[in-house]
């Protein structure tokens, strides 16, 4: 445990043993990694504990300089531990490089199905008491993280205060395939309405995916084919993320000896968007996330990809339409291009053709909630689906929602002190706005 000052802020690195199956407490264990947050005039007293889980999957806890955003306001009144979910940051990572050590993709595969928020949750309520004392937090869950918090509520709700959730409120029994079905008209509009802003981005989308279709440039072992140029769709889920979409194809061609092609820039750019090399749990877990019961996730967003035949670049270029940009899905092709999950490739297919995923929600025991909940829903989230994320809110007893246009799903760390004041407000009823 080493601590360490910043401007307005005591950080403390913490670490905890946990069991890697807690239905085997005697068995394997795992590091988890937290760093406790406090104001630097308030490290002496004692004050209640706020736990954050970051979105993801895969994702470890934000590093914040100081007491910025979110983070200034939340040490005002808590002692903040920002948790490495098990698999993230400095939690046991698992990636291309670790999980051989697991040995082939079948103990691979069993060893990342400990790593779902119901995992999560049981290593809370091991840290918790070693922090505490024993008394409950509140909760800070942002996007998986609100996943995470819901499942908190429907297996431990003794250990909780107070749950915060931002743009993470989970259909309680959607399988994959209806969360993509959702989601593909979501990303159509949020496509439609980058080129209502952009008109010329159309065209040069349409060479770009022709360039592709015809070349595969391969630069540090990231081969960009049309299907990954698509996947920069992802970046419309953000606040600012249509400008800077804008921005990266406005420096994709420069003129070479032979004519044409594309920027080394904007390649760097395209890997540096897409490439899961800092977050392979996101690639891996992504769909695995909704799995309950026997049925097996099996590729959703590939298979129903098929359904919204807009998205097909080949088809696209084939007529005079615009080429639809995909996001928030992962694909089979994933693992082909990208050296940081090439290797994971039949690990990934073991958990697409998984059936035995547990339950991971308690729709009684939500129905009877008795702790205080607030839930920031965004109005045409493009990563969680506002429908579903409501029917959600109307099923957990007491829950209070901010249904709000004014930030996408970034609205945590684009809104900072404002959402969490609004959450904290919403929860304690001092407003009804």
């Amino acid at each position: 445990m080493s601590s360490y000052r910043q401007p307005g802020v005591v950080f403390t690195d913490r670490w905890f043993t946990v069991p890697l199956d807690h239905d085997d407490p005697d068995g394997e264990k795992i590091e988890i990694f937290g760093r406790e947050a406090v104001a630097g005039d308030r490290g002496a007293e004692h004050l209640p504990w706020l736990v954050y889980l970051e979105g993801g999957p895969g994702f470890g806890a934000r590093r914040f300089v100081g007491a910025e955003a979110w983070l200034g306001r939340a040490v005002r009144e808590f002692r903040v531990l920002l948790l490495d979910q098990r698999g993230t940051g400095l939690s046991t990572p698992a990636n291309r490089q670790t999980l051989p050590m697991r040995g082939g993709p079948h103990a691979q595969a069993d060893y990342l199905a400990h790593f779902r928020s119901d995992s999560i949750v049981r290593d809370c309520e091991l840290i918790r008491p070693r922090l505490t004392g024993g008394a409950p937090w509140t909760v800070l869950g942002q996007s998986f993280g609100g996943f995470c918090a819901v499942r908190y509520l429907s297996a431990s709700p003794e250990g909780l205060a107070a749950v915060l959730i931002t743009g993470g409120l989970p259909s309680l029994d959607a399988h994959a395939d209806d969360v993509y079905r959702a989601g593909y008209p979501r990303i159509e509009r949020k496509v439609a309405a980058h080129y209502g802003r952009y008109p010329q981005d159309v065209a040069r989308a349409r060479a770009i995916a022709a360039y592709l279709a015809e070349h595969r440039p391969d630069g540090a072992g990231y081969t960009l084919t049309p299907e990954a140029f698509q996947s920069l769709g992802i970046m419309l889920g953000s606040g600012g993320g249509s400008h800077q979409l804008h921005y990266l194809l406005e420096n994709a061609f420069v003129e070479g000896p032979h004519g044409a092609e594309l920027s080394d820039a904007f390649q760097e750019a395209v890997r540096t968007a897409t490439s899961f090399a800092g977050h392979p749990l996101y690639a891996l877990m992504h769909e695995a996330i909704y799995g309950q019961g026997a049925r097996p996730t099996d590729w959703a967003a590939e298979r129903v990809r098929a359904e919204f035949p807009q998205f097909d670049a080949t088809a696209a270029l084939a007529g005079d339409g615009p080429v639809f940009f995909t996001g928030e899905s992962i694909h089979p092709w994933h693992f082909d291009v990208d050296p940081a999950l090439r290797p994971l490739r039949e690990t990934a297919e073991l958990l697409a053709a998984r059936t035995d995923w547990p339950p991971l929600y308690d729709a009684e025991r939500l129905a009877a909630n008795e702790v205080p909940v607030a839930a920031a829903v965004y109005h045409d989230d493009m990563y969680v689906d506002t429908g579903h994320a409501l029917r959600t809110a109307s099923s957990i007893r007491g829950l209070r929602t901010w249904v709000t246009s004014e930030y996408e799903h970034d609205g945590l760390r684009a809104g900072g002190t404002h959402v969490l004041d609004r959450l904290l407000a919403l929860v304690r009823g001092e407003s009804d706005r």
